[in-house]
């Protein structure tokens, strides 16, 4: 493993059997030159990106913004790693590096981004609001910035986009949008406020989170009895065409399509809603 350019004392591009790969390490690059070996002991994280501009770009963010933002991002990724036990995208050190220096140079500033998205992320990410959380903390010790509760939830959603392999945090936020628009498009029909701590929105609402996975990813969505799709749609005619609002509204704003046989898990959870409102 052989040393190609030196990004940072902590960060390497090597080629490894001439393959261009990343490499981290506390140190791992200082007084060190090109085409020296790498030093195995000191690497804490290797990983390979998906394209040449990948790298790129990477290394644009490493060379143009402080060397302890990178360090910072770099930790909170480990972090994350450790506590979800999961290998996340290695397009996170691109994403979440680039969002956290901006906003950092933002807060300096006093200009705050708004998340509207907030407590959908809360409650749909929870694990990873839970890492956004600790990451607030830390971001205040390393660097003494205070970053707004707004930021927890986009650190959130780009460790979720890094844990499921989504090419970017687009596809996080229309789940969290599509869940939003949802709810309000219940309440509207029924005129009610949703106790969104209540288990019949829990239920749809982890229901529906999951199939929208599916849906993106374009895997195989659960199948229903013709003969019960037909009792459903007809014993619970309301909650089944608020179904197909949500169906239609998601496929007008966001481009997806819920198949017809979601419709029906959907419309129970709906009328198990309207039965306890």
């Amino acid at each position: 493993m052989k040393i190609k350019k030196i990004l940072n004392n902590n960060t390497l591009l090597v080629s490894d059997k001439g393959v261009e790969k990343i490499v981290i390490g506390s140190g791992i690059g200082f007084q060190k030159k090109i085409n020296d070996i790498v030093d195995k002991s000191k690497i804490e994280k290797v990983f390979v990106m998906e394209d040449k501009s990948e790298y790129e770009k990477f290394e644009e963010i490493v060379k143009s913004f402080p060397q302890e933002y990178v360090d910072v991002a770099e930790n909170i990724i480990r972090y994350a790693e450790n506590k979800l036990n999961v290998e996340l995208n290695p397009h996170i050190y691109i994403a979440l590096t680039d969002h956290l220096a901006f906003a950092f140079e933002r807060f300096k500033k006093g200009i705050i981004v708004k998340n509207k998205l907030l407590e959908e992320i809360r409650s749909l990410y929870f694990d990873e609001f839970k890492i956004g959380i600790w990451a607030k903390e830390y971001i205040k010790q390393k660097l003494n910035i205070e970053i707004p509760e707004d930021e927890i939830g986009f650190i959130a959603l780009h460790i979720h986009t890094a844990k499921n392999n989504y090419k970017d945090i687009t596809i996080t936020m229309d789940i969290a949008s599509i869940i939003k628009d949802m709810t309000n498009i219940i309440e509207t029909n029924l005129n009610i406020k949703i106790d969104e701590q209540s288990i019949s929105y829990q239920r749809l609402k982890t229901h529906f989170h999951f199939a929208l996975k599916r849906i993106i990813k374009k895997e195989k969505t659960f199948d229903i009895d013709e003969e019960l799709f037909e009792v459903i749609k007809t014993k619970y005619w309301r909650a089944y065409n608020i179904a197909k609002q949500i169906q239609q509204h998601i496929y007008d704003e966001y481009e997806y399509s819920v198949p017809d046989q979601e419709l029906a898990y959907i419309s129970l959870h709906i009328q198990r809603i309207i039965n306890f409102a």
